[in-house]
């Protein structure tokens, strides 16, 4: 019930990667924020004050273990900060974090020369109808989280939680009134509005970025913009 769901790709991908002219439709302005090239993090905070980390896709400590599961160093990186957070008010919270640099990735040189480690909060959900939702078997739990069952804050509720808990956001690159539509340009928009990442951790990081998510105020449509993907199309025109 927790687990984050996939973000679409804003040109529908095709046979073997191939961009396609479709895109997935905004209705109103645009927020775009860093892509970071990490691991996909969750801090479930509980209403009874426990709390469990995991990756994207399995639950790796509990509040009060002895023992976590070292995969991709997320316990490691992250226990500390959930001992700090407050217990969830309205039934369960999770923060979800981008883990990046040190050996997390092929990408981390491009954040770290050093191995350094960093994370920062993209998104948060609540799922405040616990009981009912204890009640689904994974199959029907798989089939809400896959329509848009988990509620996440809009911008604004976003960027008040973050101060609440001392996060800091993926950067907010700015907001616009619309994308543009065509492959060609949406890959020169890339290059313009991201010519680098900024979140390097420190000065001998390569500085790529992996791209763009793009995501409405209210939050009801979001998708990413990734420099590999635009690249790859590119190519094959090419030959």
């Amino acid at each position: 019930m927790t687990k984050y769901p996939s973000i679409p790709t804003y040109h529908k991908l095709g046979d073997k990667g191939a961009l396609l002219e479709e895109t997935v439709s905004f209705d109103g302005e645009v927020i775009l924020t860093e892509k970071v090239d990490g691991t996909n993090s969750r801090i479930i905070l509980l209403p009874d004050g426990n709390f469990v980390l995991g990756s994207r896709e399995e639950l790796l400590f509990a509040k009060g273990d002895l023992i976590g599961n070292p995969a991709l160093g997320i316990v490691d990186a992250l226990k500390g900060v959930a001992y700090s957070l407050p217990q969830s008010q309205n039934g369960i919270t999770v923060a979800y974090l981008e883990l990046y640099g040190g050996k997390i990735t092929s990408a981390s040189k491009q954040y770290t020369a050093q191995q350094s480690v960093g994370w920062r909060l993209f998104d948060v959900a609540v799922l405040p109808d616990i009981k009912t939702l204890f009640e689904k078997s994974v199959q029907q739990l798989a089939a809400w989280r896959d329509n848009g069952g988990q509620m996440f804050l809009n911008e604004e509720q976003l960027n008040k939680i973050a101060a609440y808990y001392g996060f800091e956001l993926t950067p907010r690159i700015g907001t616009i009134a619309a994308l543009p539509t065509s492959i060609e340009e949406a890959h020169q928009f890339l290059k313009v509005m991201l010519p680098q990442t900024k979140v390097a951790l420190d000065r001998g990081a390569g500085g790529r970025a992996e791209g763009i998510v793009a995501r409405t105020i209210s939050r009801n449509a979001i998708a990413k913009l990734r420099f590999e993907d635009y690249e790859r199309h590119a190519k094959r025109r090419i030959k």
